[in-house]
């Protein structure tokens, strides 16, 4: 019995969604994670690439997104941060670092 997407396709997808509904879809160009745990938390390190096209509505979406929210079922996002924005033209590539904790 399948217990559904892992915590990096559910991050993967919520970071697409809310791109496209803040008018700046970007595609997601690479994902890997690695399992994480402390002595009270588990959960995944993710890295993400994100490409998209240069408009003021990527760079306002971009500015927010270490504090926005994001519904991933049985995970919590508990850290998020813009590692890079590289400029090629009017093409934007963006790698991210996020922290996922497993809910209990």
């Amino acid at each position: 019995m399948s217990r559904g997407p892992d915590a990096a396709t559910l991050l993967g997808r919520a970071l697409v969604a809310a791109s496209e509904r803040a008018g700046c879809p970007v595609s997601l160009a690479e994902a890997d994670w690695t399992r994480w745990a402390s002595a009270t938390f588990a959960g995944a390190r993710h890295s993400v690439v994100l490409v998209g096209t240069q408009s003021p509505a990527l760079d306002a979406w971009l500015a927010a997104l270490p504090e926005a929210e994001f519904a991933l079922r049985g995970h919590l996002v508990a850290d998020l941060k813009l590692v890079r924005v590289r400029h090629a033209g009017a093409a934007r590539t963006v790698e991210i670092e996020a922290l996922t904790v497993e809910e209990r």
